[in-house]
């Protein structure tokens, strides 16, 4: 284990030195899960007890909802409280932490404060961080500052962060791009496994879906109404016939703009969606954490008109777009 530690890092060293020289959510749709729900972890991750699925080809499986620590977990301030929510969650089966190299707000530094927790418990966790960056080099450099931020010198899912456009799809594959680096870290065993994040363009991410060889995709059900394409019947089923992982994010949105939507019914909702292998949830307390730890514990999907009756009471949500992060241009910082 010690001399594969010290081959990454002066596979990272080299990397450096070489950088210094040089659509919106369809309603119409059968709802059936594509994964069997069970509580059995692969890789020795403890889900104690949680339901769990498969994430695609990955092999691992994962609780169904992945901890957020976007910019609702940024609100925790307090560096003890942020510690305390992290471990009470790995301490309960919530064992997948998605994270950002650019989730920073009010001076919290996301990365920086799952690495308080990750310096003593890294074998337990299944971690996900992005980039944003599109070029070879300057991942190269993102990567180097995120292991130092997490206090880790491997990651299992590294993601490009964000993937905004056609255009951004092609350059994020061109030569001396994001992607050649996630490649290459893949290949050195830096990160198990690479996937892409977006929200803006469903016509952007199914492109990188068919296009690319990515291992996951985290998605956004909840997108801004100027949307390109359609994101649940284009994107979603595009990854899954990769057999990509399928992870969901912005699933409690709605809640902010519907009247009477608790979150509980929206993560059923999206967790009941075909192709879905998990929903990724922001905590911003420890008790917003023990409800979802609960939920889980008694987790059933939604039947076939408990659903339709959902979508009908999601239409005010998507008939406008007065959240900041709902406009066509929103650059996706906190996402979680």
């Amino acid at each position: 284990m010690k001399n594969n530690r010290l081959a990454r890092r002066d596979f990272l060293k080299k990397c450096l030195a070489s950088t210094a020289a040089i659509g919106g959510l369809s309603l119409e749709k059968s709802f059936a899960r594509s994964a069997p729900i069970g509580i059995s972890p692969g890789d020795g991750y403890d889900s104690k007890g949680l339901p769990t699925r498969a994430l695609g080809r990955t092999g691992v499986s994962v609780p169904i909802i992945g901890f957020g620590s976007g910019s609702r977990f940024c609100r925790i301030l307090d560096p003890e409280k942020s510690v305390e929510v992290l471990n009470y969650a790995l301490d309960h089966g919530l064992y997948h932490w998605d994270t950002a190299h650019d989730y920073v707000f009010e001076g919290v530094n996301s990365e920086e404060r799952l690495g308080l927790v990750l310096k003593d418990r890294r074998r337990e966790v299944f971690l996900s961080t992005k980039v944003a960056e599109r070029t070879y080099d300057g991942a190269m450099r993102h990567l180097e500052e995120s292991l130092k931020r997490l206090q880790t010198d491997r990651l299992d899912i590294y993601q490009i962060h964000m993937v905004e456009s056609l255009e951004d799809v092609d350059k994020i594959g061109a030569k001396g791009g994001v992607l050649e680096a996630l490649h290459k870290l893949k290949e050195q065993k830096v990160t198990r496994f690479i996937g892409f994040s977006g929200h803006l363009s469903a016509e952007a991410m199914t492109a990188a879906a068919n296009r690319y060889d990515f291992d996951t995709m985290l998605i956004a059900l909840n997108h801004h109404a100027e949307r390109k394409g359609d994101m649940e019947k284009g994107a979603i089923p595009a990854a899954a016939a990769k057999k990509m992982g399928v992870m969901v994010i912005k699933v409690i949105r709605p809640r902010e703009t519907v009247e009477g939507i608790v979150p509980e019914d929206l993560i059923r909702y999206a967790l009941t969606l075909e192709h879905v292998n998990s929903a990724v949830i922001g905590h911003d307390s420890l008790d917003v954490l023990k409800e979802n730890i609960a939920l889980l514990k008694e987790f059933k999907t939604m039947s076939t008109a408990e659903m339709e009756a959902m979508s009908a009471r999601l239409d005010p949500f998507f008939s406008g777009n007065r959240l900041p992060w709902m406009q066509a241009g929103y650059r996706d910082g906190l996402s979680s």
